[in-house]
């Protein structure tokens, strides 16, 4: 059985090969400071930190964005797993903490351990602040959506299904996922990164919406 720190290694090789040429902002840069916050957080709230490392170097490995389906990205990333000879213990605390990672409209299972809420924190840390606007424009144009539409609202209550597939803007997802984070956070780590962070976003929407309407 390969140990955890060489099955990280491999972990580190495999998404750099599916995510190198990825412009919707889930590249590998994306995923390695999911990883990176991932390892900060589970050392400060006392989570298995290699477990921690490594479902967040796999969270958007079986992503259902990237997937016909979520079982068939469950699949993608078991199967990938268990030709690393990882246990299937191991195996299935993996699975458990990558299925409540994505947010999905707001629609997914909330984590049921703390690992899992580390990697969650992580990933949600990532879409706020200066990177998360920037990865919100560039999935924005990567899904061929406006940069703000004043006629296009945004959504109160949407389906995951709706989420994923009806059209917006990348305004309209600061109002539909990005502001909601901070207050979502279910670390004492996570909520004290994300503090400044949510600062920055509507800050951000207060200067765009003024040059917006021409009074800067």
């Amino acid at each position: 059985m390969i140990e955890l720190k060489g099955l990280i290694l491999n972990a580190e090789n495999w998404v750099k090969q599916l995510f190198g040429e990825d412009t919707s902002g889930h590249d590998f840069y994306h995923t390695d400071r999911v990883r990176k916050a991932a390892r900060t957080i589970a050392e400060k709230e006392g989570a298995d930190a290699e477990l921690c490392e490594l479902a967040a170097l796999l969270h958007d490995a079986g992503d259902d964005k990237f997937h016909p389906s979520e079982e068939a990205g469950k699949q993608f990333v078991k199967r990938w797993l268990q030709k690393q000879e990882v246990t299937n213990e191991t195996i299935e605390k993996l699975i458990d903490i990558i299925e409540t990672v994505s947010f999905k409209g707001g629609n997914n299972r909330p984590p049921a351990s703390l690992e899992a809420r580390v990697v969650q924190d992580a990933d949600r840390l990532d879409a706020i602040g200066a990177i998360g606007i920037a990865r919100c424009f560039m999935f924005a144009g990567y899904k061929g959506e406006a940069m703000y539409h004043p006629e296009l609202k945004p959504r109160d209550i949407i389906t995951k299904e709706a989420y994923r597939q009806e059209r917006s803007s990348a305004i309209n997802h600061f109002y539909e996922k990005l502001l909601k984070l901070s207050g979502l956070m279910t670390t004492e780590t996570g909520k004290q990164m994300a503090r400044e962070r949510h600062q920055f976003l509507e800050t951000f929407l207060h200067e765009f919406f003024a040059e917006w309407e021409g009074q800067r």
